[in-house]
């Protein structure tokens, strides 16, 4: 019997729920550096829509997990990006991402709901 690695060589999350601790600026103003995200994992061909805030993993950095919102689906995954133009660490610089949790609240330090894309 052979086991096969995670698709795209992307570790899907272990939990059905985690905690998130955002660093750095690239969702600013509506996820901020420091805030705890309460994020439910998205299971392989689970429902995403645009503007969704998203916990991500990209086949090219497996090792980079980012917090980043959807902008559309794309062969391979999502084009994800960031709220901050200014920070090019989503699909601008690394292309589809593998989106592996969907953002539900915010627990800390602000609770709610992630603001909607301007």
């Amino acid at each position: 019997m052979s086991e096969e690695g995670p698709p795209d060589g992307v570790a899907p999350l272990v939990t059905p729920w985690v905690v998130a601790r955002v660093t750095g600026p690239s969702m600013s103003p509506a996820v901020r550096h420091g805030d705890r995200l309460l994020v439910r994992r998205v299971r392989p061909g689970g429902r995403l829509r645009t503007g969704d805030v998203v916990l991500a993993r990209f086949p090219a950095r497996p090792g980079l997990l980012v917090v980043k919102r959807v902008r559309r689906p794309v062969a391979g995954g999502y084009w994800v990006e960031g709220d901050n133009p200014l920070v090019a660490d989503d699909s601008r610089a690394f292309g589809p991402a593998v989106v592996v949790g969907r953002v539900v609240a915010r627990l800390w330090p602000r609770p709610g709901r992630p603001s909607p894309a301007s």
